[in-house]
Protein backbone atom coordinates (compact mmCIF):
# COMPACT_ATOMS: atom_id res chain seq x y z
CA UNK A 1 0.00 0.00 0.00
CA UNK A 2 2.85 2.49 0.70
CA UNK A 3 4.44 1.70 -2.16
CA UNK A 4 1.29 2.32 -4.19
CA UNK A 5 0.80 5.55 -2.49
CA UNK A 6 4.52 6.78 -3.44
CA UNK A 7 3.81 5.96 -7.14
CA UNK A 8 0.93 7.77 -6.95
CA UNK A 9 2.06 10.56 -5.49
CA UNK A 10 4.87 10.11 -7.95
CA UNK A 11 2.86 10.42 -11.11
CA UNK A 12 1.00 13.14 -9.72
CA UNK A 13 4.35 15.22 -9.53
CA UNK A 14 5.21 14.65 -12.95
CA UNK A 15 1.35 15.37 -14.27
CA UNK A 16 1.60 18.84 -12.56
CA UNK A 17 5.53 19.42 -14.17
CA UNK A 18 4.01 18.60 -17.14
CA UNK A 19 1.25 20.80 -16.97
CA UNK A 20 3.70 23.83 -15.90
CA UNK A 21 5.75 23.20 -19.07
CA UNK A 22 2.84 23.16 -21.37
CA UNK A 23 1.79 26.57 -20.08
CA UNK A 24 5.18 28.34 -20.60
CA UNK A 25 5.22 26.81 -24.16
CA UNK A 26 5.32 29.34 -27.46
CA UNK A 27 1.83 30.89 -28.22
CA UNK A 28 1.26 30.61 -31.82
CA UNK A 29 0.85 33.68 -33.55
CA UNK A 30 -1.09 34.19 -36.61
CA UNK A 31 -0.14 36.73 -39.46
CA UNK A 32 -2.51 38.69 -41.28
CA UNK A 33 -3.66 37.28 -44.74
CA UNK A 34 -1.94 40.30 -46.84
CA UNK A 35 0.80 38.67 -45.93
CA UNK A 36 -0.33 35.21 -46.90
CA UNK A 37 -1.51 36.20 -49.95
CA UNK A 38 0.78 34.74 -52.88
CA UNK A 39 -0.41 37.49 -55.14
CA UNK A 40 0.46 40.33 -52.80
CA UNK A 41 3.75 39.00 -52.58
CA UNK A 42 4.78 38.65 -55.83
CA UNK A 43 3.80 42.14 -56.85
CA UNK A 44 5.63 43.34 -53.69
CA UNK A 45 8.71 41.25 -54.89
CA UNK A 46 8.41 43.08 -58.39
CA UNK A 47 7.52 46.58 -56.86
CA UNK A 48 10.33 46.40 -54.50
CA UNK A 49 13.06 45.28 -57.38
CA UNK A 50 12.35 48.32 -59.59
CA UNK A 51 12.06 51.20 -56.60
CA UNK A 52 8.61 51.64 -57.60
CA UNK A 53 5.52 51.74 -54.88
CA UNK A 54 2.78 49.55 -53.99
CA UNK A 55 -0.52 49.22 -52.09
CA UNK A 56 -2.93 46.74 -51.50
CA UNK A 57 -5.34 46.51 -48.51
CA UNK A 58 -2.92 47.41 -45.16
CA UNK A 59 0.30 47.10 -46.92
CA UNK A 60 2.26 49.92 -48.23
CA UNK A 61 5.45 49.88 -50.16
CA UNK A 62 7.11 53.16 -50.76
CA UNK A 63 10.46 53.40 -52.01
CA UNK A 64 10.87 57.49 -51.34
CA UNK A 65 13.13 58.30 -49.61
CA UNK A 66 14.34 54.52 -49.73
CA UNK A 67 12.15 52.02 -49.66
CA UNK A 68 10.11 50.99 -46.70
CA UNK A 69 7.27 49.15 -46.21
CA UNK A 70 3.99 49.47 -43.67
CA UNK A 71 1.72 46.31 -43.00
CA UNK A 72 -0.95 47.34 -40.73
CA UNK A 73 -2.13 44.63 -38.23
CA UNK A 74 0.07 42.70 -38.78
CA UNK A 75 -1.04 40.02 -36.40
CA UNK A 76 -4.51 39.00 -36.74
CA UNK A 77 -5.08 38.25 -32.80
CA UNK A 78 -5.38 41.53 -31.01
CA UNK A 79 -5.84 39.24 -27.73
CA UNK A 80 -2.39 37.51 -28.79
CA UNK A 81 -0.37 41.38 -29.41
CA UNK A 82 -2.37 42.43 -26.04
CA UNK A 83 -0.44 39.56 -23.93
CA UNK A 84 2.74 40.00 -25.80
CA UNK A 85 2.60 43.58 -24.75
CA UNK A 86 1.75 42.62 -21.20
CA UNK A 87 4.71 40.55 -21.25
CA UNK A 88 7.01 42.89 -22.36
CA UNK A 89 5.53 45.69 -19.78
CA UNK A 90 6.69 42.87 -17.17
CA UNK A 91 10.23 42.92 -17.99
CA UNK A 92 13.00 44.83 -16.39
CA UNK A 93 13.96 47.96 -18.69
CA UNK A 94 17.51 49.96 -18.60
CA UNK A 95 18.03 53.30 -19.26
CA UNK A 96 20.12 53.30 -22.27
CA UNK A 97 21.79 57.26 -22.66
CA UNK A 98 24.38 58.65 -24.77
CA UNK A 99 24.88 60.94 -27.61
CA UNK A 100 22.71 59.43 -29.73
CA UNK A 101 19.78 58.34 -27.96
CA UNK A 102 18.00 58.28 -24.60
CA UNK A 103 15.60 55.60 -23.74
CA UNK A 104 14.88 52.22 -21.69
CA UNK A 105 15.74 48.87 -23.67
CA UNK A 106 14.66 45.48 -22.00
CA UNK A 107 16.66 42.62 -21.51
CA UNK A 108 17.56 40.62 -24.18
CA UNK A 109 14.32 38.81 -26.16
CA UNK A 110 16.57 36.26 -28.02
CA UNK A 111 16.22 33.45 -25.42
CA UNK A 112 13.29 34.50 -23.62
CA UNK A 113 10.27 31.93 -23.02
CA UNK A 114 7.32 33.58 -22.16
CA UNK A 115 4.65 31.96 -24.37
CA UNK A 116 3.86 35.31 -26.33
CA UNK A 117 7.20 36.65 -26.65
CA UNK A 118 8.22 32.84 -28.14
CA UNK A 119 5.05 33.32 -30.20
CA UNK A 120 6.14 36.67 -31.95
CA UNK A 121 10.07 36.18 -31.70
CA UNK A 122 8.81 32.77 -33.82
CA UNK A 123 6.22 34.71 -35.96
CA UNK A 124 8.98 37.25 -37.44
CA UNK A 125 12.05 34.86 -38.04
CA UNK A 126 10.55 31.72 -39.16
CA UNK A 127 7.34 32.95 -40.76
CA UNK A 128 7.84 36.28 -41.77
CA UNK A 129 11.47 35.76 -43.08
CA UNK A 130 10.71 33.31 -46.26
CA UNK A 131 8.65 36.27 -47.10
CA UNK A 132 11.24 38.55 -46.97
CA UNK A 133 13.84 36.09 -48.74
CA UNK A 134 11.30 35.55 -51.60
CA UNK A 135 10.44 39.63 -51.73
CA UNK A 136 14.26 41.05 -51.73
CA UNK A 137 15.42 37.38 -53.19
CA UNK A 138 18.24 37.08 -50.74
CA UNK A 139 19.15 34.22 -48.27
CA UNK A 140 19.35 35.68 -45.02
CA UNK A 141 20.55 34.39 -41.56
CA UNK A 142 18.83 32.36 -38.58
CA UNK A 143 20.49 35.05 -36.99
CA UNK A 144 17.83 36.66 -33.82
CA UNK A 145 18.46 39.70 -32.92
CA UNK A 146 15.26 41.59 -31.69
CA UNK A 147 14.77 43.89 -28.89
CA UNK A 148 12.40 45.76 -26.73
CA UNK A 149 12.60 49.73 -26.56
CA UNK A 150 10.43 52.11 -24.32
CA UNK A 151 10.62 55.19 -25.22
CA UNK A 152 8.88 58.13 -22.76
CA UNK A 153 9.18 62.50 -22.16
CA UNK A 154 11.57 63.58 -23.99
CA UNK A 155 13.47 60.42 -24.77
CA UNK A 156 15.09 60.18 -28.83
CA UNK A 157 16.74 58.27 -31.06
CA UNK A 158 18.77 60.79 -33.08
CA UNK A 159 19.89 60.02 -36.80
CA UNK A 160 21.65 57.24 -38.19
CA UNK A 161 21.48 54.94 -40.69
CA UNK A 162 21.61 51.53 -38.61
CA UNK A 163 24.40 50.33 -40.73
CA UNK A 164 26.40 47.85 -38.94
CA UNK A 165 28.13 44.28 -40.06
CA UNK A 166 25.60 41.72 -40.88
CA UNK A 167 21.82 44.14 -40.79
CA UNK A 168 20.23 43.94 -44.15
CA UNK A 169 16.88 44.45 -42.76
CA UNK A 170 15.52 46.78 -39.95
CA UNK A 171 12.45 45.48 -38.60
CA UNK A 172 9.79 47.76 -35.80
CA UNK A 173 6.71 46.90 -34.53
CA UNK A 174 4.77 49.07 -32.94
CA UNK A 175 2.76 48.57 -29.32
CA UNK A 176 1.45 51.84 -28.16
CA UNK A 177 -1.45 53.11 -27.45
CA UNK A 178 -3.64 55.60 -29.56
CA UNK A 179 -1.03 58.16 -30.68
CA UNK A 180 -1.55 61.12 -32.10
CA UNK A 181 0.73 63.76 -33.97
CA UNK A 182 1.25 65.85 -31.16
CA UNK A 183 2.66 62.76 -29.10
CA UNK A 184 6.18 62.96 -31.41
CA UNK A 185 7.73 59.75 -30.90
CA UNK A 186 7.58 59.39 -35.31
CA UNK A 187 9.86 57.15 -37.46
CA UNK A 188 11.49 60.13 -39.53
CA UNK A 189 12.75 58.86 -42.79
CA UNK A 190 15.55 61.60 -44.77
CA UNK A 191 16.59 61.93 -47.99
CA UNK A 192 20.07 62.30 -48.65
CA UNK A 193 22.65 65.10 -50.73
CA UNK A 194 25.06 64.45 -53.04
CA UNK A 195 27.53 63.33 -50.64
CA UNK A 196 24.64 60.86 -49.10
CA UNK A 197 24.70 62.03 -45.96
CA UNK A 198 20.99 63.06 -44.69
CA UNK A 199 19.69 66.22 -45.84
CA UNK A 200 16.19 66.71 -44.32
CA UNK A 201 13.34 64.63 -43.38
CA UNK A 202 10.77 64.22 -46.47
CA UNK A 203 8.91 61.33 -44.60
CA UNK A 204 7.26 60.78 -40.86
CA UNK A 205 5.86 57.03 -39.63
CA UNK A 206 3.53 57.79 -36.45
CA UNK A 207 3.38 54.87 -34.55
CA UNK A 208 0.25 52.88 -34.58
CA UNK A 209 -0.81 49.74 -32.60
CA UNK A 210 -0.16 46.37 -34.68
CA UNK A 211 2.02 47.96 -37.94
CA UNK A 212 5.11 46.77 -38.99
CA UNK A 213 7.98 48.95 -40.65
CA UNK A 214 10.25 47.20 -42.54
CA UNK A 215 13.19 48.81 -44.75
CA UNK A 216 16.64 47.77 -46.12
CA UNK A 217 19.87 48.87 -44.40
CA UNK A 218 21.92 50.57 -46.60
CA UNK A 219 24.38 53.81 -46.82
CA UNK A 220 21.03 56.21 -47.32
CA UNK A 221 19.14 54.59 -45.17
CA UNK A 222 19.21 57.27 -42.51
CA UNK A 223 16.17 58.09 -40.09
CA UNK A 224 15.65 59.27 -36.58
CA UNK A 225 13.01 58.12 -33.43
CA UNK A 226 11.41 62.20 -33.08
CA UNK A 227 11.55 63.07 -29.27
CA UNK A 228 8.36 61.77 -27.40
CA UNK A 229 6.67 64.34 -26.26
CA UNK A 230 3.80 63.32 -24.43
CA UNK A 231 3.93 63.41 -20.79
CA UNK A 232 1.69 60.10 -20.56
CA UNK A 233 1.88 58.11 -22.99
CA UNK A 234 4.65 54.96 -23.36
CA UNK A 235 6.05 54.45 -27.24
CA UNK A 236 6.50 50.44 -26.55
CA UNK A 237 8.01 48.39 -29.54
CA UNK A 238 9.44 45.22 -30.36
CA UNK A 239 12.36 45.71 -33.12
CA UNK A 240 15.47 44.66 -34.47
CA UNK A 241 17.53 43.23 -37.80
CA UNK A 242 17.41 40.08 -39.99
CA UNK A 243 20.73 39.91 -41.60
CA UNK A 244 22.70 38.86 -44.62
CA UNK A 245 26.72 39.03 -44.97
CA UNK A 246 26.95 42.64 -45.99
CA UNK A 247 27.96 43.44 -48.99
CA UNK A 248 30.98 45.96 -49.58
CA UNK A 249 30.33 49.85 -49.42
CA UNK A 250 30.69 52.43 -50.83
CA UNK A 251 33.53 55.01 -48.47
CA UNK A 252 32.17 56.73 -46.38
CA UNK A 253 32.14 60.89 -46.61
CA UNK A 254 34.67 62.66 -45.18
CA UNK A 255 33.68 66.36 -44.51
CA UNK A 256 36.29 69.19 -45.13
CA UNK A 257 38.53 70.03 -42.29
CA UNK A 258 37.58 72.99 -40.65
CA UNK A 259 39.95 76.02 -41.56
CA UNK A 260 42.56 76.81 -38.75
CA UNK A 261 43.23 80.93 -38.49
CA UNK A 262 46.75 82.42 -36.69
CA UNK A 263 45.98 84.88 -33.77
CA UNK A 264 45.22 88.37 -34.53
CA UNK A 265 47.72 90.91 -33.83
CA UNK A 266 46.28 92.78 -30.24
CA UNK A 267 47.97 93.58 -27.45
CA UNK A 268 47.27 93.37 -23.69
CA UNK A 269 45.27 96.54 -24.05
CA UNK A 270 42.11 94.30 -25.16
CA UNK A 271 42.90 91.88 -22.31
CA UNK A 272 42.39 94.77 -19.78
CA UNK A 273 39.59 96.06 -21.83
CA UNK A 274 37.47 92.90 -21.16
CA UNK A 275 38.67 90.27 -18.45
CA UNK A 276 37.92 90.23 -15.39
CA UNK A 277 41.20 91.68 -13.27
CA UNK A 278 41.82 88.73 -11.07
CA UNK A 279 42.42 86.46 -13.89
CA UNK A 280 45.14 89.09 -14.80
CA UNK A 281 47.08 88.84 -11.79
CA UNK A 282 50.06 86.55 -12.25
CA UNK A 283 50.23 84.63 -9.04
CA UNK A 284 46.55 83.37 -9.86
CA UNK A 285 47.53 82.59 -13.00
CA UNK A 286 50.25 80.48 -12.08
CA UNK A 287 47.64 78.80 -9.38
CA UNK A 288 45.31 78.34 -12.26
CA UNK A 289 48.08 76.75 -14.31
CA UNK A 290 48.69 74.00 -11.16
CA UNK A 291 45.34 73.15 -11.12
CA UNK A 292 44.80 72.83 -14.95
CA UNK A 293 47.73 70.59 -15.25
CA UNK A 294 46.35 68.52 -12.78
CA UNK A 295 43.08 68.48 -14.24
CA UNK A 296 43.54 69.07 -17.52
CA UNK A 297 40.32 71.18 -17.28
CA UNK A 298 39.26 74.22 -15.16
CA UNK A 299 35.95 76.69 -15.00
CA UNK A 300 37.00 80.14 -14.44
CA UNK A 301 33.77 81.56 -13.61
CA UNK A 302 32.91 85.41 -13.75
CA UNK A 303 35.60 85.77 -16.73
CA UNK A 304 34.99 88.31 -18.30
CA UNK A 305 34.01 91.72 -16.61
CA UNK A 306 30.35 92.34 -15.83
CA UNK A 307 29.78 95.05 -17.88
CA UNK A 308 31.24 93.53 -21.26
CA UNK A 309 29.64 90.42 -20.43
CA UNK A 310 26.01 91.95 -20.10
CA UNK A 311 26.33 93.92 -23.39
CA UNK A 312 27.43 90.94 -25.47
CA UNK A 313 24.63 88.72 -24.35
CA UNK A 314 22.24 91.49 -25.00
CA UNK A 315 23.21 91.81 -28.23
CA UNK A 316 23.23 88.24 -29.10
CA UNK A 317 19.53 88.79 -28.89
CA UNK A 318 19.37 91.17 -32.10
CA UNK A 319 17.58 90.77 -35.23
CA UNK A 320 20.76 91.93 -36.96
CA UNK A 321 22.61 88.62 -36.39
CA UNK A 322 21.79 85.86 -39.49
CA UNK A 323 21.85 82.31 -38.25
CA UNK A 324 22.65 79.02 -40.23
CA UNK A 325 21.34 75.71 -39.52
CA UNK A 326 24.74 73.72 -39.03
CA UNK A 327 24.29 70.19 -39.96
CA UNK A 328 24.00 67.27 -41.25
CA UNK A 329 21.61 65.61 -38.92
CA UNK A 330 23.99 62.56 -38.63
CA UNK A 331 26.52 64.70 -37.00
CA UNK A 332 25.11 68.22 -35.69
CA UNK A 333 22.23 70.32 -35.21
CA UNK A 334 22.38 73.88 -34.15
CA UNK A 335 23.11 77.44 -35.58
CA UNK A 336 26.37 79.08 -36.25
CA UNK A 337 26.33 82.91 -36.56
CA UNK A 338 27.56 84.69 -40.07
CA UNK A 339 30.51 86.51 -39.05
CA UNK A 340 30.37 89.60 -41.18
CA UNK A 341 27.21 91.15 -39.71
CA UNK A 342 27.61 90.77 -35.88
CA UNK A 343 27.32 93.82 -33.81
CA UNK A 344 30.28 95.25 -32.47
CA UNK A 345 30.25 94.39 -29.16
CA UNK A 346 30.04 90.80 -30.39
CA UNK A 347 32.33 91.12 -32.73
CA UNK A 348 34.92 92.37 -30.40
CA UNK A 349 34.11 89.64 -27.91
CA UNK A 350 35.24 87.40 -30.71
CA UNK A 351 38.16 88.91 -31.75
CA UNK A 352 39.82 89.18 -27.90
CA UNK A 353 39.45 85.25 -28.00
CA UNK A 354 41.27 84.78 -31.14
CA UNK A 355 44.04 87.94 -30.06
CA UNK A 356 47.65 87.13 -29.76
CA UNK A 357 47.23 88.59 -25.98
CA UNK A 358 44.92 85.70 -25.41
CA UNK A 359 46.75 83.18 -27.01
CA UNK A 360 49.61 84.10 -24.21
CA UNK A 361 47.11 84.38 -21.64
CA UNK A 362 45.72 80.65 -22.51
CA UNK A 363 49.54 79.68 -22.51
CA UNK A 364 49.82 80.94 -18.68
CA UNK A 365 46.66 79.47 -17.63
CA UNK A 366 47.25 75.98 -19.23
CA UNK A 367 51.33 75.54 -19.49
CA UNK A 368 50.89 75.10 -23.44
CA UNK A 369 52.89 76.43 -25.74
CA UNK A 370 50.27 78.88 -27.42
CA UNK A 371 52.88 81.53 -27.96
CA UNK A 372 56.26 81.60 -28.41
CA UNK A 373 57.01 83.83 -25.27
CA UNK A 374 55.61 80.71 -23.44
CA UNK A 375 59.35 78.62 -22.30
CA UNK A 376 59.72 75.00 -24.04
CA UNK A 377 59.69 72.25 -21.77
CA UNK A 378 62.63 71.24 -19.93
CA UNK A 379 64.26 67.95 -20.08
CA UNK A 380 63.65 67.33 -16.51
CA UNK A 381 60.00 68.34 -16.32
CA UNK A 382 59.32 66.04 -19.38
CA UNK A 383 60.56 63.36 -16.82
CA UNK A 384 57.51 64.57 -14.22
CA UNK A 385 54.98 64.63 -17.21
CA UNK A 386 52.65 61.73 -17.54
CA UNK A 387 52.33 59.40 -20.36
CA UNK A 388 49.66 61.33 -22.65
CA UNK A 389 51.42 64.62 -22.17
CA UNK A 390 55.03 62.84 -22.84
CA UNK A 391 53.83 61.74 -25.93
CA UNK A 392 51.93 65.09 -27.11
CA UNK A 393 55.73 66.59 -26.89
CA UNK A 394 57.51 63.53 -28.74
CA UNK A 395 55.16 64.37 -31.01
CA UNK A 396 56.02 67.71 -31.70
CA UNK A 397 59.14 67.12 -31.57
CA UNK A 398 59.21 64.96 -34.66
CA UNK A 399 57.93 67.85 -37.00
CA UNK A 400 60.28 69.43 -39.27
CA UNK A 401 59.63 72.69 -38.39
CA UNK A 402 57.96 74.11 -34.86
CA UNK A 403 54.22 74.82 -34.97
CA UNK A 404 52.26 77.98 -35.26
CA UNK A 405 49.87 77.64 -32.38
CA UNK A 406 46.45 78.42 -34.13
CA UNK A 407 42.71 78.24 -33.23
CA UNK A 408 38.95 77.68 -34.83
CA UNK A 409 36.15 79.25 -33.45
CA UNK A 410 32.35 79.82 -33.99
CA UNK A 411 29.78 81.86 -32.27
CA UNK A 412 26.53 78.97 -31.89
CA UNK A 413 22.87 79.61 -30.91
CA UNK A 414 21.02 76.38 -28.90
CA UNK A 415 17.91 75.22 -28.46
CA UNK A 416 15.39 72.65 -28.20
CA UNK A 417 16.28 69.96 -30.36
CA UNK A 418 20.27 71.04 -30.84
CA UNK A 419 22.92 68.44 -30.32
CA UNK A 420 26.17 67.73 -31.55
CA UNK A 421 27.41 63.52 -32.16
CA UNK A 422 30.73 62.07 -31.84
CA UNK A 423 31.45 62.04 -35.08
CA UNK A 424 31.42 65.50 -35.21
CA UNK A 425 35.04 65.13 -33.81
CA UNK A 426 36.84 64.98 -37.27
CA UNK A 427 40.21 65.93 -36.39
CA UNK A 428 40.64 63.32 -33.04
CA UNK A 429 44.03 65.21 -32.10
CA UNK A 430 45.26 66.89 -28.90
CA UNK A 431 43.62 70.18 -28.41
CA UNK A 432 42.33 72.93 -26.32
CA UNK A 433 38.60 73.78 -26.26
CA UNK A 434 37.23 77.09 -24.53
CA UNK A 435 33.30 77.36 -24.11
CA UNK A 436 32.45 80.70 -23.02
CA UNK A 437 28.54 80.38 -22.74
CA UNK A 438 25.63 83.14 -22.31
CA UNK A 439 22.57 82.44 -21.13
CA UNK A 440 19.56 84.59 -20.17
CA UNK A 441 18.60 82.17 -16.99
CA UNK A 442 20.30 79.35 -15.19
CA UNK A 443 20.17 76.43 -17.50
CA UNK A 444 18.75 72.70 -16.06
CA UNK A 445 21.33 69.90 -16.55
CA UNK A 446 17.56 67.92 -17.33
CA UNK A 447 17.18 70.05 -20.55
CA UNK A 448 20.14 68.29 -21.95
CA UNK A 449 22.77 70.97 -23.68
CA UNK A 450 25.62 69.57 -21.89
CA UNK A 451 29.26 68.91 -23.38
CA UNK A 452 30.34 65.79 -22.52
CA UNK A 453 33.46 64.22 -22.63
CA UNK A 454 34.20 60.46 -22.87
CA UNK A 455 37.27 57.83 -23.36
CA UNK A 456 36.89 56.38 -26.96
CA UNK A 457 35.41 53.11 -26.66
CA UNK A 458 33.84 53.44 -23.21
CA UNK A 459 30.56 54.59 -22.00
CA UNK A 460 31.66 56.32 -18.65
CA UNK A 461 31.50 60.09 -18.88
CA UNK A 462 35.17 61.60 -17.91
CA UNK A 463 33.74 64.91 -17.53
CA UNK A 464 30.34 67.06 -18.11
CA UNK A 465 30.44 70.92 -18.45
CA UNK A 466 26.85 72.47 -17.98
CA UNK A 467 26.34 75.99 -19.69
CA UNK A 468 26.85 78.76 -16.63
CA UNK A 469 26.90 82.26 -17.47
CA UNK A 470 30.13 83.83 -17.65
CA UNK A 471 32.00 80.62 -16.81
CA UNK A 472 35.38 80.47 -19.32
CA UNK A 473 35.22 76.31 -19.80
CA UNK A 474 38.86 75.05 -20.68
CA UNK A 475 39.80 71.13 -21.59
CA UNK A 476 42.47 69.70 -23.02
CA UNK A 477 41.94 66.65 -24.65
CA UNK A 478 43.77 64.32 -26.18
CA UNK A 479 43.40 61.48 -29.10
CA UNK A 480 41.25 59.12 -27.14
CA UNK A 481 39.25 61.67 -25.89
CA UNK A 482 35.74 62.25 -27.62
CA UNK A 483 33.22 65.29 -26.96
CA UNK A 484 29.76 65.91 -27.45
CA UNK A 485 26.58 68.21 -27.00
CA UNK A 486 23.67 66.37 -25.23
CA UNK A 487 20.19 66.59 -27.17
CA UNK A 488 18.11 69.42 -25.93
CA UNK A 489 14.79 68.07 -24.93
CA UNK A 490 11.13 69.47 -24.43
CA UNK A 491 11.89 70.25 -20.95
CA UNK A 492 13.63 73.71 -22.20
CA UNK A 493 10.97 74.71 -24.02
CA UNK A 494 8.72 75.07 -20.44
CA UNK A 495 10.17 78.30 -19.66
CA UNK A 496 10.51 80.91 -22.06
CA UNK A 497 13.61 82.61 -20.37
CA UNK A 498 15.69 79.84 -20.27
CA UNK A 499 14.66 78.35 -23.61
CA UNK A 500 18.05 78.61 -25.45
CA UNK A 501 21.42 79.72 -24.80
CA UNK A 502 24.10 81.00 -27.18
CA UNK A 503 28.47 80.24 -26.67
CA UNK A 504 31.47 80.99 -27.58
CA UNK A 505 32.98 77.75 -29.05
CA UNK A 506 37.27 77.47 -29.92
CA UNK A 507 39.21 75.40 -30.25
CA UNK A 508 43.44 75.91 -29.77
CA UNK A 509 46.42 73.59 -31.28
CA UNK A 510 49.86 74.05 -29.92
Amino acid sequence: MASKRAQGDCFKSNKNKKKKKLNNCEETAELCSVVQDENVKQAVKEAWSQKSNYTHGDLELDCHPFPHCTIKNFIRSEHFLENVQSELLALNFHVKSNDLYKFQQSVGLRKRTEPHIAGVRSALFTQFRPWLEEVLNVKLEPHVDISCSKYEYTDVLLCHDDELEGRHVAFILYLVPPWQSSDGGFLDLYQTDAHVQPQSIVKSIMPSWNTLVIFEVSPVSYHQVSEVLSREKCRLSLSGWFHRPTPERPPSYVEPLVSRIEHLPRDETILLEWINPLYLDISYQEQIQEKFEECSEIQLKDFLREEKFNQVREALQLAQIQWTRRGPDNKRRYDTACMDNLPECANACWELLRSEAFFLLLSNFTGLRLHYLCPADDDDDDETKDEEAAGASNERREKSEPSIPKCCGELRRWSHGGYTLMHDTTQVEYALDLLLPFCYAEWNAEFGGYTCYIAKEEDEELLTINPEDNSLALVYRDKETLKFVKHINHKSTCDSTSSRFYDFSFVYYE
